[in-house]
């Protein structure tokens, strides 16, 4: 997170006005080509979890050794929770105090960890908690969060000149624009495309904390 200090101090169109794309490799990356990188709280700490919920399901029902471990699971989960909580807390808190316009996508998370390939990854990095917090946190500063549609094509399509791909794998993190013959990081392109549909939204009048563009 050190590169967040330099982001003060870059012109007010770029500095002050950030689109912000959501990810697993990292939390989350803005349109300034910051990434945040990913704790991985629960796989940091999934194998001595699985050992005791390995334990725990061996023990009698009702017995002290149950009890016993029972509590020091609801402990490790409390940990886990806390640290991710920590560590969006203090993301949350240097974008909103960093910039004056923040740009992010309306996600369906619920729906989106229905896919069992990704239900864990998403839970893990904490997309609705960061959500809910960059959300209250805007209000509480006087910050405009301006939420575009989940449906725009933002790693598919080129921010350069607008070129859009047909397909896109989730494992394809690079690619170059057939049109215009731009290298593009996927994730800081969705992230300027984000930036750009939402500034779009608050000039057709799509003002205020949380106003869909």
């Amino acid at each position: 997170m050190e590169q967040h200090a330099d982001v003060s101090h870059r012109s007010l169109s770029a500095a002050r006005r950030t689109g912000i794309d959501l990810g697993l490799t990292d939390l989350f990356i803005t349109s300034e080509g910051i990434k945040s990188g990913n704790p991985r709280h629960l796989k940091r700490y999934e194998a001595k979890l699985a050992y005791l919920q390995r334990r725990l399901a061996k023990k009698q029902k009702g017995s002290n050794n149950r009890n016993k471990l029972r509590q020091k699971v609801a402990r490790r989960h409390a940990k886990i929770a806390d640290c991710r909580r920590d560590a969006i807390h203090k993301a949350t808190r240097t974008l909103v105090n960093e910039n004056q316009v923040l740009c992010v996508e309306s996600l369906n998370i619920t729906g989106m960890i229905k896919n069992r390939s990704l239900a864990k990854a998403i839970s893990d990095a904490g997309w609705g908690e960061f959500l809910r917090q960059l959300d209250y946190k805007a209000e509480w500063a006087g910050r405009q969060l301006v939420k575009v549609s989940q449906w725009l094509p933002s790693s598919k399509m080129c921010h350069g000149c607008g070129h859009k791909v047909e397909k896109l794998p989730l494992s394809q993190r690079h690619w170059h624009c057939a049109s215009c013959g731009q290298a593009i990081d996927r994730d800081i392109n969705a992230a300027r495309n984000i930036r750009t549909a939402g500034l779009a939204g608050l000039a057709c009048g799509a003002t205020g904390a949380g106003a869909a563009a």
